[in-house]
């Protein structure tokens, strides 16, 4: 390649969700909406999950953190975004583009083993039940969501230390609402071939061990609930792992669908509209759904709603109190 053909880039310009002015306030109204309920949804489960104390089991144990990595992706990826909708230029410079690219990064790879995680944990609880609290002890809880930390940062550093280490061509416009790694290594000089084998090489592993993992606990969960002889005791376990289950279709879904959908004319438009899904709604939907369909949730959230408004109440007697002794001073 000939020095001159290459680009010292400072900043890249994203292409946005769409260039239709039109557009814009109502999306980012939208967007502004699912982002804020993302972000409540998750960090009240989080509390939620810490907090209160009949929550304190291993399955809580890995909700919580489902919507810690829920709320990391979203986060580096939704308020660019909707900062994009109400300025003229979208452009992001090359260390926050980095920055982004590492954050989504690691939370969404370690999305995809903590669900992997959930899914062994539901299978212990059924298959082994009476020594559930054995396997799945404190250290072992631990454990089971370091390894995926720390794989998803060894994993990420690898992919950016040779995006960022390469040289950029010519153009600086990259063709997204985000800093991803296709559209950003598409502007790259040389050296493609090797980055590409890397990302093919780890998502291949990434979504075939996860799933694997996912698919043999609910064969196994499967398999241990068609023996039960009580329709009470079956319906019981299909409905611990409902909520999960749910919440993996719709994962795994939107995944594959990226991968496998036919490359046409519109394969941009709809590569963006999958990538919106994952990356904000599917944040959104997760707590709702642990929300709705868990009883345990519901009831943990009407007893801390309800020690909320006793304290608001005692705080508010205090205050008059105070007040009233002032008065009489």
């Amino acid at each position: 390649m000939d020095k001159h053909n290459l680009t010292v880039v400072n900043e890249f310009i994203l292409m946005g969700i769409t260039d239709i002015p039109e557009l814009q306030a109502p999306l980012f109204g939208f967007f502004l909406i699912v982002y804020m309920l993302s972000v409540v949804g998750n960090l009240g489960l989080i509390i939620l999950t810490k907090i209160d104390s009949r929550l304190q089991t291993p399955m809580y144990f890995f909700l919580r953190h489902l919507a810690f990595t829920d709320f990391g992706y979203s986060t580096a990826v939704g308020p660019k975004m909707l900062v994009n909708f109400v300025v003229a230029q979208h452009i992001i410079s090359y260390n926050w583009c980095a920055t982004q690219f590492t954050f989504f990064s690691i939370f969404i790879s370690s999305e995809i083993f903590i669900l992997s995680a959930m899914a062994y944990d539901r299978y212990v609880a059924i298959c082994n039940p009476l020594l559930y609290m054995i396997l799945m002890s404190q250290r072992a809880r631990r454990v089971l969501v370091a390894i995926p930390y720390l794989y998803s940062v060894f994993l990420t550093l690898l992919t950016i230390t040779k995006i960022f280490t390469s040289s950029f061509c010519g153009s600086n416009i990259v063709k997204h609402f985000y800093c991803d790694i296709l559209p950003l290594i598409s502007l790259l000089c040389s050296g493609t071939q090797e980055i590409k084998l890397i990302i093919l090489v780890f998502s291949a592993f990434n979504l075939i061990s996860s799933l694997l993992i996912v698919l043999v606990s609910y064969i196994l969960i499967l398999v241990a609930i068609l023996r039960m002889n009580s329709a009470e005791g079956r319906y019981k376990a299909f409905s611990t792992c409902g909520s999960h289950l749910t919440v993996i279709t719709v994962f795994y879904g939107t995944l594959f669908f990226m991968y496998v959908h036919p490359k046409s004319s519109h394969s941009l438009v709809i590569d963006k509209m999958a990538s919106l899904f994952y990356t904000l709604i599917i944040p959104m939907l997760n707590p709702m759904i642990y929300s709705l369909r868990n009883k345990e949730v519901k009831n943990a959230l009407c007893r801390t709603w309800k020690m909320c408004v006793n304290h608001l109440f005692k705080i508010h007697c205090i205050y008059n109190k105070l007040c009233n002794n002032k008065y009489m001073h």
